[in-house]
């Protein structure tokens, strides 16, 4: 009995090694802890995990912050941003995230690094990816996967969520939440649709999905540009007489013109000539210089040494105006630093430059499969979860009207008409509330946001998203 005792001990120990190794490269594939970032001072208040998952030949690169509050109770959240091709950074730092840019006081060098406190992560565990490949820090050695249509890169996502959810067993069963903004909203039904789907034949794990939120929901292309005129007309930017004419000599439709309608083009140029120099992100703002690089690598450092010769470095001295493509312009500087990318985990050699937005994906690469989501949304009100849409009223690329037109399609029963909802007693904005069996539509305007709100009104999307997840009213 001894005998057999010492050679299963003998055993063990020659089997230990082996273990340990299995379960290290379990650990590094369930991602790497970020403990302390450059620019930041310290180590960081919340925890941050960074690595790929990958799916077919394609590397996605993620951010995943663990909710501040109840981890293993709060939803998790996938979050899509636009684009195509905007990095998971941008939502990091721009949107949701818990770290923001220290722009009051840059002088040159790294840029410093501030605690958000209007982080959506107070409430939920968030992962935030660089999706489709070419976006950010993801990438393939198969050049093919970087052309990709709108149903391949959701078809991509909902692999990629399942493999996370292994790596990551433990949020298995947290209530699970899509996020997107601007571009990506066309993306995200598409995503749920796949997710049910994918439960129904009985995939592993199953994804407790229970709803999506969109801010600026690029959901109908057609729909979105005819919406800009009267949205023109309805913020003063046109006069009434020119919106009657456009109306009357295009017959409500103001793309894919005939050429041979003369009045309909005069019309639409006249147009033109009001709205050309209106930043159309947020109607009310500068219209500034692009901080986006040109593919080419020395195009792209004479854009932004002319964008930051021209853009004002706001200090206790400026008080002008702040134009918010400064704060973009800082993000390449830090993000294509060499100790930020070590500290991130980023694979050596695979990215030779990252873009804030990759151009050359959106113009070049990316194939734009899907016009419009509307039947997408449609087959999901036949399902059990909850949607919030929101959308900023001073923005001009996804005007608020078109997303509140193609909600009355759905044919949903109108639970709570337009009213005001409030932060610390001031109209926020307005809100609206649809139900059908067992969905829930909330949609809301945050009142003086350009598109995607998040970026202009972080206080009050924090209260209109945490009251929102805990089902209490806007």
């Amino acid at each position: 009995m001894l005998s057999k005792n010492i050679i299963s001990c003998q055993f063990l120990v020659h089997l230990l090694p082996l273990l340990l190794l299995l379960l290290s490269k379990h650990a590094d594939s369930a991602g790497s802890i970020v403990e302390t970032l450059p620019g930041y001072p310290g180590n960081l208040p919340f925890k941050l995990e960074t690595g790929y998952i990958r799916v077919n030949e394609s590397e996605l690169f993620y951010l995943f912050v663990e909710s501040e509050g109840k981890p293993r109770q709060d939803p998790l959240m996938l979050y899509l941003n636009g684009g195509p091709g905007c990095s998971a950074l941008t939502g990091f730092f721009f949107q949701t995230g818990p770290l923001s840019f220290n722009t009051t006081d840059y002088s040159g060098g790294l840029p410093t690094l501030l605690l958000y406190p209007h982080t959506w992560t107070k409430s939920a565990s968030i992962i935030f990816v660089d999706e489709p490949v070419g976006t950010g820090f993801s990438y393939s050695q198969n050049s093919e996967d970087y052309y990709i249509s709108d149903t391949g890169s959701a078809h991509q996502l909902h692999l990629f969520i399942r493999k996370w959810l292994k790596e990551y067993p433990k949020f298995i069963n947290n209530p699970f939440f899509i996020a997107s903004d601007s571009y990506s909203g066309i993306i995200a039904p598409i995503v749920a649709q796949e997710i049910f789907d994918g439960n129904e034949g009985g995939m592993y794990p199953y994804i407790n999905l229970l709803g999506i939120v969109s801010g600026s929901p690029h959901t109908d292309s057609k729909l979105e540009d005819n919406s800009k005129i009267p949205f023109a007309c309805d913020m003063a930017l046109i006069s009434d007489s020119l919106y009657e004419a456009v109306k009357r000599d295009c017959n409500g439709n103001y793309i894919d013109v005939d050429v041979s309608n003369t009045a309909c083009v005069e019309d639409l140029l006249a147009i033109n000539k009001c709205v050309d120099d209106i930043n159309n992100q947020d109607i009310l703002l500068p219209k500034c210089d692009l901080a986006l690089p040109y593919s080419n690598d020395e195009q792209r450092r004479r854009s932004l040494r002319e964008a930051s010769r021209k853009l004002p470095i706001p200090n206790s001295k400026t008080q002008d105006y702040f134009c918010k493509n400064f704060e973009y312009i800082l993000s390449y500087i830090w993000a294509n630093n060499e100790t930020v990318q070590e500290a991130l985990h980023v694979r050596k050699g695979t990215v030779k430059q990252w873009y804030r937005c990759n151009l050359t994906l959106a113009h070049e690469t990316y194939i734009y499969s899907v016009a419009s989501a509307i039947d997408y949304q449609r087959n999901l009100t036949e399902r059990s979860m909850k949607v919030l849409l929101y959308s900023g009223d001073h923005d001009m690329v996804v005007p608020h009207i078109s997303t509140e037109e193609w909600i009355s399609t759905l044919k949903l029963t109108l639970d709570i008409d337009w009213r005001p909802w409030f932060v610390n007693g001031q109209v926020a904005g307005y809100t609206m509330k649809y139900s059908k069996n067992r969905y829930e539509l909330t949609y809301a305007t945050l009142k003086g946001a350009g598109h995607s709100p998040t970026e202009y009104k972080g206080k009050e999307c924090y209260n209109m998203f945490e009251r929102w997840i805990h089902r209490y009213p806007l």
